[in-house]
């Protein structure tokens, strides 16, 4: 297997492509089955499975006080991305020029011209473009002139909720982790560094890993039942302390500090992935500050 390849840009394809377009924000059960579809469409067509996605999130760049907490960081979503056989990523800067570009513009010089886009698939509700003036009937038109299919996938329904980002959002934030895993199809997770911490480990009275976060504004708080992956063998369980203002450290980024039980090797500088299973409680921290 060919490694997936990365693109930071939006370099002419030599070849023409099959591409999916969205934020990919926490790869749900709807990104997943988005994922599923292009591998089979670029598979049945011989075009390569690509993926171009947006960073920052339109939404953190129009707002960046007011935007959601982010589910995935952009090195989990790549990792995802690449468990669903996405042969190439483009990762789409979302600037001030790129915040302006017509859904038309956006249409025949990037998917047209320069990714010779065969096959496009989109989400119901994807709006792209300048004041978000595309559709898909705009772009079922566009593909018409220009001669690429385009496909779409309705949203998918966990139970009688659709799945989405912001139900994955809201379903943290109330401390429901088996709700965020069913509409995920697996537990919710943030992998990243180990940091040096603070060695007395306040929290817990015991040795913590300190992880360090890539978005100052995690999507859930409080301590909880985790496993730590990553350390070769098994998961380790562990518990997990998440504040909404997380602990800060040494070099003013927020970590997450997870305790895991009765281990005590050194594992600075290792890439680890913390896997959330339920809520034991709120930080002690608040408990404290309601009693004052």
């Amino acid at each position: 297997e060919n490694p997936m390849q990365i693109f930071r840009s939006i370099p002419p394809s030599a070849t023409p492509i099959a591409l999916t377009i969205g934020n990919f924000d926490g790869i749900h059960l709807g990104h997943q089955a988005m994922l599923e579809r292009l591998e089979k469409a670029a598979a049945e067509r011989g075009l390569p499975a690509c993926v171009m996605t947006f960073e920052p999130h339109p939404r953190e760049f129009f707002m960046p006080f007011a935007a959601p907490a982010r589910l995935t960081s952009l090195r989990e979503k790549l990792e995802l991305f690449e468990q669903y056989g996405v042969e190439r990523v483009y990762i789409c800067r979302f600037t001030h020029g790129f915040a302006h570009t017509t859904a038309e513009g956006f249409i025949s010089d990037l998917l047209c011209d320069r990714l010779q886009a065969k096959w496009v698939l989109i989400g119901d509700d994807f709006r792209f473009g300048a004041k978000r003036a595309g559709d898909l009937a705009m772009l079922q038109q566009a593909g018409i002139r220009c001669g690429f299919e385009v496909d779409h996938l309705p949203s998918v329904l966990e139970g009688e909720l659709r799945v989405s980002s912001t139900a994955v959002r809201v379903a943290l934030a109330e401390g429901d982790l088996e709700q965020a895993a069913a509409l995920l199809g697996r537990p919710y997770s943030i992998s990243g560094r180990v940091v040096h911490g603070d060695a007395a480990g306040r929290k817990f009275g015991y040795p913590t890993a300190n992880i360090q976060l890539k978005h100052n504004k995690p999507p859930l708080s409080g301590i909880f039942a985790v496993k730590l992956h990553g350390l070769g063998g098994e998961d380790l369980p562990g518990a997990a302390s998440l504040g909404i203002r997380p602990t800060v450290k040494n070099d003013g980024k927020p970590t997450l500090e997870v305790h895991v039980f009765d281990f005590d090797q050194q594992i600075y500088g290792q890439h680890v992935r913390v896997d959330f299973y339920h809520k034991l409680r709120e930080e002690q921290l608040q408990q404290s500050q309601k009693m004052e």
